[in-house]
């Protein structure tokens, strides 16, 4: 019975979750290492799509979440683990879509360093926030007495340190930073990508018992992220390749952060971990079919 998920545990192991911290920890490396202080300046210079990438990511798309979680009513795992998804930070493979997309690519990159700064905190308290708006997934929250600080911690060794120190090597030896950024990123992706597969394998008789309950609402969630980052801009009637920036910056979330919160703190719960690992495959494949609709068009 479906009811049982909320009750399962996703394997994965205290050697998982090292492998994982050092995948998310080197991706965010390498796409910082792409990232210099010009690019925060650009943001600054041009507050209104500041506010609204910040806006749709953090404000509008929790929020949406949140009111498709009333509608559908999924059991409290799931619903949780939709949560987690809406308060993470854009996805690091955002950037190489929006390229393929001609969508903005210097605005993209500028707004994944800033979301990532600005996720330090925002991650914590949307997760908090939401979740203990909500009676079932409140009830989880307790039941796993979540200390936000240690959360914030977590969320700023994995994002916030290897942020600084690419920054850092890219201020100093932009070489060397070039280098590393075309080895880094891909590999570390495959890498992460080769890693959710062989979670799946692992826990095979679950993912496929449940995957037809997850599915939907993965593919309604993914659709309602994109649409949500799209319309915002178009609403504050940035031009059009601008608006695709924003619609793959908040569609494309940072999964892996979500699962290693997962399992670092709610022990792998079944809805959370499935959902959660589900998204980080199907919004690649979105982004990237949406990606290549977009270079299609014509830019005006």
């Amino acid at each position: 019975m479906l009811e049982n998920l909320d009750e399962l545990e996703i394997k994965f192991g205290t050697d998982g979750l090292w492998v994982i911290n050092i995948i998310l920890a080197v991706i965010m490396f390498g796409v910082a290492l792409g990232i210099t202080i010009t690019d925060f300046k650009r943001l600054f210079k041009n507050p209104k799509i500041l506010l609204t990438g910040i806006t749709s990511q953090f404000i509008l798309l929790p929020l949406v979440t949140f009111i498709f979680i009333k509608l559908v009513n999924p059991m409290p795992s799931i619903a949780l683990g939709m949560m987690m998804v809406a308060a993470c930070p854009g996805g690091n493979i955002s950037n190489f879509m929006t390229q393929m997309a001609k969508g903005n690519a210097a605005l993209s990159v500028s707004l994944t360093a800033f979301a990532t700064v600005v996720s330090l905190v925002m991650t914590p308290f949307n997760l908090q926030f939401y979740g203990n708006l909500y009676a079932p997934t409140a009830e989880i929250l307790h039941r796993v007495e979540l200390n936000p600080w240690t959360l914030i911690k977590l969320v700023s060794l994995i994002l916030g340190v290897p942020l600084l120190l690419g920054m850092w090597v890219r201020q100093r030896k932009p070489l060397i930073a070039d280098k590393l950024s075309k080895v880094l990123k891909p590999i570390s992706l495959i890498i992460f990508m080769l890693f959710i597969v062989v979670a799946f394998y692992d826990n095979f008789d679950i993912f496929i018992k449940y995957i037809h309950y997850v599915l939907v609402l993965v593919i309604a969630h993914n659709i309602l992220a994109l649409a949500t980052g799209y319309y915002a801009a178009k609403i504050m009637k940035l031009s059009k390749e601008n608006q695709k920036t924003l619609s793959i910056e908040t569609g494309i979330q940072n999964s892996g952060l979500g699962l290693l919160l997962i399992f670092s703190f709610f022990n792998g719960l079944g809805g959370m971990a499935l959902l959660v690992a589900f998204w980080a495959i199907w919004d690649i494949f979105s982004g990237l079919a949406l990606a290549a609709y977009w270079s299609k068009q014509k830019t005006y």
